[in-house]
């Protein structure tokens, strides 16, 4: 036990020197700073040490000191210990409110991180001034050829990084005149630049991105968007807001897949084009 806290000392030194280098002053809908701290967040923050079990969680935290020792025997019965915790992960802790010794939620914020994705499907464009019924019959009614072509699944999400940076997953700038000529389109996806918890729910920063010739990119309508946390493990997650659930599924390289979002794109695109040569013809 001695050696696991002065080797979680060390780490934790060096997490925190690292923040210090690189942290900076924030407003609340920029991307966090390594504190993870924002205003309102009562969490209590640390690493897991050795003696973690289905009942208690031994956390160093953040303001160093002694570990410290919560029993999670409720919340572990109501699924509120999310992600399988280890030696050595960043845990955000929300103590029970009569109860200090007590944790009513344990988030492993290490098994948070990664690439999350979901599958979407594309819609018919004016879908949103149809009846279910009539845009049911619009697709039944469409072709066998048409619908290999349109009705393509893709994969969207957002890949959460260790330096609290976010980023998109599967989105496709395809703001263009060819885009509109698809008779389908896409649901919106984020474009996601930062997360961090607070109280133990996720909130996700976006904004729209607006693309210099230089490469650069400005963002605009930052805005801070809050789920719960429902379910969490290695391979799992459950997302929810205003009373809707999402669940995502945990992938390895981000690069393939926003490249075959942005094929699924230029395939659409080109058949846009395709479409407009017939139709003038």
């Amino acid at each position: 036990m001695k050696a696991s806290y002065i080797f979680l000392s060390a780490l934790f030194c060096l997490v925190l020197s690292l923040a210090s280098c690189n942290t900076k002053e924030i407003k609340d809908e920029e991307t966090p700073a390594l504190t993870q701290r924002v205003k309102g967040d009562m969490a209590v923050y640390g690493l897991a040490c050795d003696g973690c079990n289905d009942t208690v969680i031994v956390l160093l935290p953040e303001t160093m000191g002694d570990p410290v020792t919560y029993n999670v025997f409720e919340a572990k019965r109501k699924g509120r210990v999310l992600g399988k915790i280890q030696i050595g992960d960043k845990l955000c802790v929300m103590l029970n409110k009569k109860d200090s010794t007590k944790a009513d939620l344990v988030v492993d914020m290490n098994k948070l991180m990664g690439i999350w994705c979901y599958i979407v499907m594309p819609k018919l464009r004016d879908a949103a001034n149809m009846s279910a019924s009539m845009e049911e019959k619009m697709m039944d009614n469409m072709s066998d050829s048409l619908k290999a072509i349109y009705l393509i699944p893709r994969e969207y999400g957002f890949y959460l990084k260790p330096d609290w940076q976010a980023q998109s997953v599967g989105y496709v700038d395809d703001n263009n005149s060819l885009a509109d000529e698809s008779p389908v389109v896409y649901p919106a996806l984020g474009y996601f630049t930062g997360w961090h918890l607070w109280n133990g729910q996720l909130m996700i920063a976006s904004g729209t991105p607006n693309f210099g010739k230089n490469g650069q990119i400005k963002i605009t309508d930052a805005r801070n968007d809050t789920c719960s946390i429902d379910y969490l493990d290695d391979d799992s997650l459950v997302l929810s807001s205003d009373g809707i659930s999402r669940s995502y599924y945990k992938k390895d390289n981000i690069n393939e897949l926003n490249k075959k979002a942005k094929a699924i794109a230029n395939k659409l695109k080109k058949e846009a084009i395709s479409a407009a040569v017939n139709t003038s013809n």
